[in-house]
């Protein structure tokens, strides 16, 4: 199991620890409804360096990226960034990803899940038939996502780069609490804006900057905040997480991530997605909230009122944020609107819940 560099931290903090993605990693501090709501109110703290990164260089690095991503990638500049996926050849997902554009048509950043490094790496490496220089940074870089309402005001005071005005999906770099060469994004995954903080791990600028990152914003109530808070508020914000509602075996069409997938250009697995766009989707991810008490779990079986089996739950949680059970599920079109009625099995019952329009908060 690997560690990060903000390990002694987290154990040293008292954190509960777990292995996620391969890395011993900080599941909660002080519990995870307290540790929620200082995200959704103030400003929290997630140590994310177990995510990957790959550089890729050269002028035909962008034509890579194309034909590998769904979303279209010839859109961004310098200093922007764009939600995308990897289609493969049945019309799943690869991975969902994060595409920088550090120099134009020239220099960019692949932000991967960590779970998926190996397999996105062989993945693209797989099309790189022009010799892109491709570079995997993912064990040397560092990455915190400070999150919340006030998570901008307390970074802007440790750098000189104009954070306070990045636009959602831009990102600046220089110099961060002292250290050199920092990637800043107005990126997150938790819908209660913030940033993003990448760097490489040398010198100490992991600890320098967590140590600095807590002196400004500490006093003020900004707290360490595990995996398991980060769940709830990706979940209430009604964001996909690979493994749970969007793998090999979903679409992008049916996740309802069409958005991210640009028939303007050529890319893998087009044409079965442009098939199963002109046909339309038999399935699709919906958010829903319970009406019955009890709380939705992963592989729970979904019904319909007669009690046919229409889908399957993919995430589910009691939302702190909104006091109830949320969740969200694969269902059948015909039941895939807002409003309709659908039944979870919970061991030998079934439990009403309402189709409702993400997000939820």
């Amino acid at each position: 199991m690997k560690n990060t560099p903000f390990t002694p931290m987290h154990v040293l903090l008292g954190a509960k620890m777990a292995e996620f993605a391969g890395y011993n990693m900080p599941i909660s501090y002080s519990g995870i409804n307290e540790e929620h709501h200082t995200v959704r109110n103030n400003a929290g703290v997630f140590d994310v360096s177990h995510m990957g990164e790959f550089i890729l260089k050269g002028d035909k690095a962008l034509d890579l990226i194309q034909r590998v991503t769904s979303n279209d990638a010839s859109k961004l500049t310098n200093g922007k960034a764009q939600y995308s996926c990897l289609p493969n050849n049945n019309g799943g997902i690869v991975d969902d990803l994060l595409v920088y554009c550090i120099e134009e048509n020239n220099v960019y950043m692949l932000v991967v899940n960590a779970s998926n490094i190996e397999k996105d790496w062989a993945w693209i490496s797989s099309f790189n038939t022009e010799n892109v220089d491709m570079e995997n940074i993912s064990d040397r870089t560092s990455l915190l996502a400070v999150q919340g309402p006030n998570a901008v005001k307390y970074m802007q005071e440790l750098t000189d780069m104009d954070i306070t005005n990045l636009k959602y999906y831009t990102f600046a770099k220089g110099t961060f609490a002292g250290v050199e060469n920092v990637l800043v994004s107005a990126t997150g995954y938790t819908g209660a804006g913030g940033v993003e903080i990448y760097f490489e791990e040398k010198d100490g600028a992991s600890e320098k900057i967590w140590n600095e990152i807590f002196r400004v914003g500490g006093p003020s109530g900004m707290k360490p905040i595990g995996l398991a808070a980060r769940d709830t508020l990706r979940l209430e914000k009604g964001f996909c997480l690979y493994g749970n509602d969007i793998n090999d075996t979903t679409s992008p069409l049916e996740a309802g991530l069409g958005w991210i997938t640009k028939f303007t250009k050529d890319f893998n697995g087009r044409a079965l997605l442009e098939e199963q766009k002109a046909n339309g989707v038999s399935r699709k991810l919906v958010g829903f909230e319970m009406v019955d008490k009890g709380i939705p779990r992963h592989d729970y079986i979904v019904a319909d009122a007669a009690g046919n089996d229409i889908g399957v739950v993919t995430s589910g949680t009691q939302a702190p944020s909104l006091g109830k059970a949320i969740g969200m599920a694969y269902v059948a079109k015909d039941h895939s609107n807002e409003g309709s009625e659908i039944y979870i099995k919970v061991r030998d019952k079934a439990l009403k819940a309402l189709v409702v329009k993400l997000p939820f908060a």
